[in-house]
């Protein structure tokens, strides 16, 4: 069972541009999935923007990140960052994810996402944001 904590950086139509770069920086593995790949609605011509990226530097999550879509609100340098807690371990990621929740802006609960995981996000109490993905849990 695993359990890890990235940073998770959003950008606005650049992700898959600054996460090639950071590979080119950091080493490791790539991976990239657009909102066309797990069918999200997002707005015309957004659908090959990235909805998930990470880069595996030694076998484990060094930055992840994704594009911000026109219908959510995003500002260069406000809300281009959140702290990602991630792995298998479901019970300890339940935990945290619903310790974290106390006082919170709960924006997406955790629950099964369409990629197969559990996934949820919010804003701390002290205005951290936080997503939670729990790898193929059937919660």
């Amino acid at each position: 069972m695993s359990a890890n904590v990235s940073t998770y950086l959003n950008f606005r139509g650049t992700a898959r541009d600054a996460l090639t770069f950071y590979r080119s920086v950091f080493g490791g593995e790539l991976s990239l999935s657009t909102f066309k790949d797990f069918g999200m609605p997002v707005g015309e011509g957004e659908e090959d923007l990235v909805m998930h990226g990470q880069l595996d530097v030694d076998g484990r999550p060094l930055v992840m990140g994704s594009d911000v879509p026109s219908h959510m609100g995003y500002t260069r340098g406000e809300n281009t960052f959140s702290v990602s807690l991630s792995g298998d371990d479901e019970a300890v990621l339940t935990d945290w994810f619903t310790a974290l929740s106390d006082g919170a802006t709960v924006s997406q609960p955790l629950e099964k996402a369409p990629w197969g995981d559990s996934f949820g996000m919010l804003q701390d109490r002290f205005g951290v944001s936080w997503l939670v993905n729990i790898s193929g849990s059937a919660a």
